[in-house]
């Protein structure tokens, strides 16, 4: 049975006119809706949710005729309470749920003698209505077709390739320092009290892969409880990646490095403020995190500094361990995407179902970049209000672009890895959103990003004849010279 969303229009009787909209389930076997809000037929709203209409008894006569009548959902079926509903003279049925909203299960068959519009629409929606429009209230139902594509894709391209690219860089950049401290035996201690590196091996690469697997599977079961440790978990790991993007940069600036002693230690002043800020910024946005209109901005600029924080620490040694790493990713991502609707219950992807928060939880997990979608429409106003990019889908391929420029560096060879990579980074960002425009549902993005990045590096490394040493990566240290 098909479950579709549409949009229930309200509108108040006070002056000036005050109108909302609502999400509404709806089946399009059963009922076909106008595309737009010009074709739809307003009807007055009759509020009778102190009963479930299983009885023709429970409305006195005449109340509902020529009206829109909202019930709650109750144990008789739907086309129970349509057939009451529409004997007494109604025009539209809205049954109100508490419980998350599902499909009209009921038999089309079943339904051919019934002639007015059938929707599901959240309980919490009614309410709400009544207390933004009040008692008087006008709506109709339409159903807007799906956007073939929303802009919001755009800015989301631009900030993962902008990270990718700026990770990538930073990596070089810290890469040359330390070669160059290398060189210099005067330099070479102090730069490795500052080096906060940290080198993934193939085991490494299959430990974090199995740790990764088996976190998902625990948020799938106990996603109420561990969602909480993973928000407080992102509010440390962003506030200190905040403070190493932002001291990165003001180290930069010649001004204000006066100093404080403190138990044998010395610390910029400005480095204190600095982290008073990050921290401010994290705590800010774990209180507000629920408010739409701003507080996806704060996640997007923490999550910006979390990716580029994370592709710059961690360092991969060859491409033989890149090739582990987004090879066993690229199978994990299809995996809980693809495989698991055909082993869970409900026939939904663990990853779709983690990522949405399991079983109607109105808490989201902060592991993606969210963009609010800029082309209006049912699934905009339901359940899909932003555009979505996953922290994996940077980090991963970033972190083979950072090995491009960190060999960009070692070989001196003008970076072609780096740009290279890059490059194909967006080509197969490009690709992950014809084939979502296209087939209209989540994709995994890192089926598109790996092979894009793999290949390509492949390529150049193969073009130049430097296959050998990509991929074992290179002993060039001890004999560089600045």
């Amino acid at each position: 049975v098909a479950a579709d969303e549409g949009i229930l229009h309200a509108s108040g009787s006070g002056v000036p006119p005050v109108a909302k909209d609502y999400c509404i389930i709806y089946n399009s076997n059963l009922v076909s809706l106008p595309k737009t809000l010009d074709n739809a037929t307003f009807r007055t709203l009759e509020n009778l949710t102190s009963t479930v209409l299983c009885s023709s008894a429970e409305v006195p006569s005449g109340l509902m005729k020529d009206k829109a009548v909202v019930v709650m959902r109750g144990n008789c079926t739907f086309l129970e309470k349509a057939r009451i509903a529409q004997s007494l003279g109604a025009k539209m049925l809205l049954i109100a749920s508490k419980s998350r909203l599902s499909a009209i299960s009921d038999n089309k068959t079943d339904f051919e003698d019934v002639t007015l519009p059938i929707a599901l629409i959240r309980y919490n929606d009614i309410v709400d209505m009544q207390l933004v429009l009040g008692n008087e209230v006008n709506v109709t139902l339409y159903s807007p077709p799906l956007p073939e594509f929303d802009y919001s894709m755009v800015v989301i391209f631009l900030i993962a390739v902008f990270t990718v690219a700026l990770g990538g860089y930073w990596s070089g950049v810290a890469e040359l320092e330390n070669l160059k401290a290398v060189a210099s035996p005067g330099e070479r201690e102090t730069r490795w009290k500052k080096e906060e590196n940290v080198t993934f091996t193939p085991v490494t690469v299959i430990l974090f892969v199995v740790i990764c697997c088996v976190m998902l599977v625990l948020l799938y079961f106990f996603y109420k409880w561990l969602v909480y440790v993973i928000i407080s978990v992102f509010c440390l790991a962003s506030a200190m990646s905040l403070y190493n993007c932002l001291a990165a940069l003001i180290g930069e600036i010649p001004f204000g490095q006066c100093r404080i002693t403190c138990s044998n230690k010395t610390i910029e002043v400005r480095l204190i403020f600095l982290a008073i800020f990050c921290i401010a910024a994290a705590v800010v946005w774990a209180v507000f995190r629920n408010e739409d209109r701003w507080a996806w901005i704060l996640q997007d600029i923490l999550g910006v500094a979390f990716c580029l924080n994370f592709i710059k620490t961690l360092k991969m040694p060859n491409f033989k361990s890149c090739v582990i790493l987004l090879g066993l990713l690229l199978l994990y991502d299809v995996f809980f995407v693809f495989i698991t609707p055909f082993i869970t219950k409900n026939g939904a992807s663990i990853m779709v179902e983690v990522a949405a928060g399991p079983f109607g939880n109105s808490e989201k997990l902060p592991v993606v970049i969210r963009v609010p979608r800029l082309e209006y429409s049912a699934s905009t106003l339901c359940d899909l209000p932003f555009s979505l990019l996953g922290f994996g889908d940077i980090i991963v391929p970033g972190l083979l672009v950072a090995y491009c420029r960190r060999f960009d560096v070692q070989t001196r060879s003008s970076s072609i890895y780096y740009i290279s990579c890059t490059i194909a980074y967006a080509v197969g960002m490009v690709l992950t959103f014809i084939v979502l425009a296209l087939m209209k549902m989540g994709q995994p993005a890192l089926l598109y990003l790996v092979p894009c990045t793999l290949i390509t590096s492949s390529l150049v490394a193969w073009r130049r004849k430097e296959m050998k040493k990509f991929w074992k990566g290179s002993n060039y240290q001890v004999g560089w010279r600045p």
